[in-house]
């Protein structure tokens, strides 16, 4: 089985679900985000907000393909690049830090460790940028899947929090813990990669 990972661009979008291709929640703030959606062109926004984010900060995701056939992909920005972020009760994401917007795993692709690799590469990515963590914004009622990630599975992957909230606490992980974390949650990461699709019919992560 052939695994290879590649930097997400414009070139291998449609290689995204569907769903996730035209998914601009973090992308775009509320208001942009609803106008978008009601002028029918929210894939074009996608495309414009990653083709904006790599001419001015490089990559910022990854695709992970099995024998060709894509498996999965994450996505992550500095929280300058992520408008919706500032819309949580518990924002600013940390200056130091990068945040996880989404990472995905195609059913039938679960429980083989993609996830794993998958964070590995984006931590290897991050610490050669600079950075020192990665935050999120978890879901601590979630219920089914969506756009924000449930806060007891990032938990569970080796995040803490840092600021608390009953809906919407943020979340961190420190990447010089990830030689520890990537050995010690490997099964966790896939419980929370897997637990974000179990339904067929999704929203976009």
């Amino acid at each position: 089985m052939g695994r290879r990972l590649v930097p997400l661009t414009l070139d291998n979008l449609q290689d995204l679900p569907k769903r996730c291709r035209s998914c601009v929640f973090w992308e775009l703030d509320p208001v942009s985000g609803e106008a978008a959606l009601k002028a029918g062109t929210p894939a074009l926004e996608k495309e414009a907000w990653i083709s904006a984010v790599l001419l001015d900060w490089g990559s910022c995701g990854r695709v992970v393909y099995v024998d060709d056939v894509p498996a999965g992909f994450v996505l992550y920005a500095p929280p300058a690049y992520v408008p919706r972020s500032t819309a949580f009760p518990t924002s600013p994401v940390s200056p130091d830090a990068v945040q996880l917007m989404t990472a995905y795993i195609v059913p039938g692709f679960q429980g083989q460790g993609l996830g794993r690799v998958m964070v590995q590469t984006v931590a290897k990515d991050l610490l050669r940028r600079g950075f020192k963590a990665i935050e999120a914004f978890g879901d601590a009622r979630w219920k089914e899947p969506a756009c924000v990630l449930p806060a007891d599975h990032l938990t569970a992957v080796g995040f803490k929090t840092v600021r608390p909230h009953p809906a919407y606490p943020r979340l961190r992980l420190e990447l010089r813990t990830t030689l520890s974390w990537k050995e010690d949650v490997e099964l966790a990461l896939d419980r929370l990669l897997g637990a974000v699709q179990k339904e067929p019919a999704l929203r976009p992560l």
